[in-house]
């Protein structure tokens, strides 16, 4: 876990490559000052991008002839709980997406009720930090319109997403894959709760029944296994605060591709 660890820091570590310092180095991840280089260095990444994306928003789109012959199931495959296998043996019928947190009206919805929702299809391409790609087509309900009906409350900045998987086992919880973006991302047409791959229901390994695409950023934010979805102004209280189970770890939070 430390080498991969290590070697997705120094991967997404290299808009400071500048700087002379090698964030795949423990030490000066760990360091104050090293960090908040590095966050001052996202923060730059993130206004560059938006800035010029702000005349062609979207991410690139492929047509079917594009589709990968294979394309990796990454992270965890199948999660490591009792009621997420009760729910895969039900086959999700008693699956729920709750939303809750920040919002006017709080939500309990079932794969139905997405599916009867207006969905999107679009056909993107993956990309890891790890280093490879893949192009897939996946349809789902626009995260927007699912905001929408719950209704932000004032103060609203983050979106949460907890998962079904554990990575690491943990007494509190640390060890739950979670992740975040902000309501700009959010309300992206491209970012979707994907319920389809391929023309087909996911499949477990690709995180069945529902995972996020968030077209413009990389591979570690497309939380699979989604549970629930969480409003919030700030992200005190979520363990390591830093917004994502690998960016409690040193990733980056804000992942532009």
């Amino acid at each position: 876990m430390k080498l991969e660890l290590t070697r997705r820091r120094f991967l997404i570590g290299s808009s400071v490559a500048a700087t002379g310092l090698l964030t795949g180095c423990d030490a000066l991840v760990e360091n104050a000052g090293v960090n908040d280089i590095l966050q001052k260095a996202e923060a730059l990444t993130m206004g560059s991008q938006r800035l010029l994306q702000a005349h062609a928003p979207l991410a690139r789109e492929f047509t079917e002839a594009d589709l990968s012959p294979t394309f990796k199931a990454n992270g965890t495959q199948m999660p490591d709980s009792e009621d997420y296998a009760r729910l895969m043996e039900g086959n999700f019928a008693d699956w729920r997406l709750v939303v809750n947190g920040m919002v006017r009206t709080p939500l309990s919805l079932s794969l139905a009720d997405l599916k009867a929702m207006p969905s999107r299809t679009q056909i993107t391409r993956h990309d890891c930090v790890e280093g490879w790609s893949a192009i897939g087509k996946w349809t789902g309900v626009p995260l927007g319109l699912v905001l929408q009906k719950a209704g932000l409350a004032p103060g609203a900045r983050y979106a949460v997403f907890y998962c079904a998987d554990e990575y690491e086992k943990s007494l509190d919880g640390s060890g739950q894959y979670y992740e975040s973006i902000d309501l700009i991302d959010a309300f992206h047409p491209q970012t979707i709760l994907s319920y389809s791959m391929n023309g087909k229901d996911l499949e477990v390994a690709h995180g069945a029944p529902l995972r996020l695409r968030v077209e413009r950023q990389l591979g570690y934010k497309h939380a699979k296994y989604l549970m629930r979805i969480e409003l919030v102004d700030s992200f005190r209280g979520l363990w390591g605060g830093k917004g994502g189970f690998w960016e409690d770890r040193g990733y980056e939070w804000y992942a532009g591709i």
